[in-house]
This record gives C-alpha cells, structure tokens and sequence, in this order.
C-alpha cells in the first residue's frame, strides 16, 4: 500500500499532518510516527505537524519537540494528511489547513469516517490508526524512532493489548516493531500507566462522584471545570478515568463529561461487550467505534430547544386528553345521572366541543416558552 502514499506525494514540495482535537496515544504515535517516516526517507519534502497541546508524557518520541500547537496565519499546503480524525471538523483550530491545501488525504479506522478528504484510506477493521498508517509504509524504511512512535499508538488504542479490538494481526504488527529495537516496557510504562499525583487525585474525584444506574449496568461521572481548576488539571490529565469506570464488576457501559468551557462538554464513552457507543454519540454529532466513541465540544444547552417543542407538544397533548376525559367524568357526575349512557353522551358532547381550545391553549404554552427561552437561558445557573 505505499504506493498510495507515493503517490500522493509525488511532485510535492511542502505536506502538513494533522490529528483531532485532544491528541490520545493513538493520535500522537501515528501523526509522529507518519512525521518521522517522511522526515528520513523523503527529505526533499517540508513537513510541518500540527496537535492540539499534546500530553507531555508523550515526550519521549523523536520529534515531540517539533509538534505545532499554535496557527500560523497565511500558510498554505500542497499536501494536507489527516491522521486519526473521523470528520473535518475534529481538526479544530487546524482546520483552515485542511481547507486551503491542493490536495488532502485522510489516513483513518473510526467506523463514523465517511470519507471528508480527496482521497481516503479509512479501514474500519483496524483496531487504531498506527495499525493503518503501518500498511502504508515499508516496513524497511521503518526506523526504531517511527517505531517507537506507532508502537505507543498501539498500546493506547488496544489499552496495553487488554481491549477486544486487539487481534492476531495486532501482535504481529507490535512484533514486528519491537524488532526494531524499541524498549516496549519503558514506553508502556511511561506513557500509560505512570500517572502524576494531580492525575490521582483528579480520577479519585471522579471515581467519588460517579454512580451506577439501570440496575448497575451503567455508570457514570462528571468534572467540571471548577472541578479542574482545584487540582489545577487540565483535558491531559484525564486519561485513563473512563477506562477505570469501564472495568468495574458487573458494568456494560461506561460514561464519562468533563467540561470544558461553560456548558460545553466532551463526552467518552466505552462499553465491554453488546452495547454499540459510536451510534450514540452518532446521533449527538460525535463518533468512533463500537465500544469506544465520544463526542466533542457539545453544547448541551443547544439541544434544549428542538427538544423543548417536543416535550412540550407530547405535553400538551396529554393535557387535552386529559381535559378531555375529565370533563365527561365531571359531567356525569354534576347531572346526578351516574355513568348512564346518556350522561356520557351528553359529556363527550361537551368535551369534544372544548378540545379546540384546548389545543389551542397548548400551543401557545409552547409557543411562550419558545419564546422565553433564549432570555432564560442566559439567566445563572445554580451549582445545585
């Protein structure tokens, strides 16, 4: 498959990589890993690699040094390559890149791809992207640098080879980059489980605040960014809370909200064995892959809406047919006839002439509360 990548490549002078929003091992090892292949064996080419604020701990790997984390206004690309990101708009801020640049290629495994770029190379089946950016390279151009690179993405995908999407195809591609001379304990160590203490406390907290639902299946937490701020913590030293939460005895289904600027939110969910996350995140804007997905940067104050005329009109709609029943219940009994045939008659007569209005009546709550929204949205809300 490296002919795709010469493709793409040929006759090009410049070539910017790009990752998604909030870089995980999975990210940073195949966006390193692609920046230090091209690096050593293309080195007519200028190669400029763009993260959002990658975790420190990530330092180690050759050329961490290298990572662009701000935009620089007025530079264009004759080749963008997107790594890892399953749509546009998880570029973030590096997105302009994407857009201005002649050509673009977008290098990816998340189920949700629908394929944004000029070319494609999505595969589903793959466990990670390192595993798909491996087949496109050859294997003999492979340094121990950008092997050190793609062997972190596969132990933060595959969660130290422990996750269901680990394969026999997966040992053998982190066999074959051991071969290479790379430390794999160092790297498992320092990447994935050594943790800070901030990092402690922060998942202590969330481990503390969380609770289990639908009988123990499901679980649950939430930081908030006062949270964050008394730890003085950040997005980077939140890894690993959801998959605590995941392993808990007796539990199917994982989530976990940290906030990110008032009332937006990021969303990872993971679950163990039946239940599919990335359609639930599908549905809210977000995506990934059937037992780890996520939505980022929702807004869930602008969900309100649509699902404030919904819930008000299945509202109203039970409170006309409540009036409805009411009034004939209400009629029998004022005419001291009982439940007679003619009374419920004579009732139903009467409410079936009231419906109208009601209908009405229910509308225009719905339409008052459209209305008062916007301005009471904006009022404070209580920490409660």
């Amino acid at each position: 498959m490296s002919n795709l990548l010469n493709e793409v490549l040929d006759g090009v002078n410049n070539v910017v990589l790009l990752g998604h929003l909030h870089p995980d091992g999975d990210c940073v090892g195949t966006c390193l890993g692609m920046y230090n292949y091209l690096s050593e064996n293309y080195p007519q080419l200028t190669v400029d690699l763009y993260l959002d604020h990658p975790a420190g701990k990530f330092s180690y790997m050759k050329n961490f040094d290298r990572i662009k984390t701000e935009m620089e206004p007025g530079k264009v690309y004759e080749l963008c390559i997107t790594l890892d990101s399953s749509d546009a708009q998880r570029l973030g801020i590096f997105l302009p890149y994407f857009q201005d640049a002649g050509a673009t290629l977008c290098i990816d495994h998340h189920v949700t791809n629908k394929g944004f770029a000029g070319k494609n190379h999505v595969v589903p089946s793959a466990s990670f992207c390192s595993e798909v950016l491996y087949t496109l390279l050859e294997d003999s151009k492979i340094s121990r640098n950008t092997a050190e690179c793609l062997y972190t993405g596969i132990v933060h995908d595959t969660g130290v080879f422990k996750y269901s999407n680990t394969s026999k195809r997966t040992m053998e591609i982190a066999g074959n980059l051991v071969d290479k001379g790379l430390n794999s304990a160092k790297i498992i160590d320092d990447s994935f489980y050594r943790k800070t203490y901030v990092q402690n406390q922060v998942l202590g907290r969330a481990l503390l605040e969380s609770f289990l639902f639908m009988d123990g299946r499901c679980i649950f937490t939430a930081l908030k960014q006062k949270d964050l701020d008394f730890y003085g913590a950040d997005s980077n030293d939140l890894d690993g809370i959801i998959d605590q939460l995941r392993i808990t005895e007796g539990v199917e289904c994982a989530v976990f909200i940290y906030e990110k600027e008032p009332h937006v939110y990021k969303v990872s969910m993971r679950s163990n064995d039946y239940v599919d996350v990335s359609k639930i995140a599908s549905y809210f804007g977000g995506g990934g892959h059937k037992k780890a997905a996520g939505i980022n940067g929702g807004n869930f104050r602008e969900l309100a809406m649509p699902r404030l005329i919904i819930g008000g009109i299945v509202g109203e709609a039970f409170m006309v047919i409540g009036y409805f029943f009411f009034e004939i219940f209400l009629m029998a009994v004022t005419t001291g006839d009982g439940f007679s045939s003619a009374s419920l008659a004579a009732g139903a007569a009467s409410a079936i002439s009231g419906v109208p209005f009601n209908i009405v009546q229910g509308l225009f709550g719905v339409v008052v509360s459209c209305v008062l929204y916007p301005f009471l949205k904006k009022l404070p809300v209580s920490e409660s």
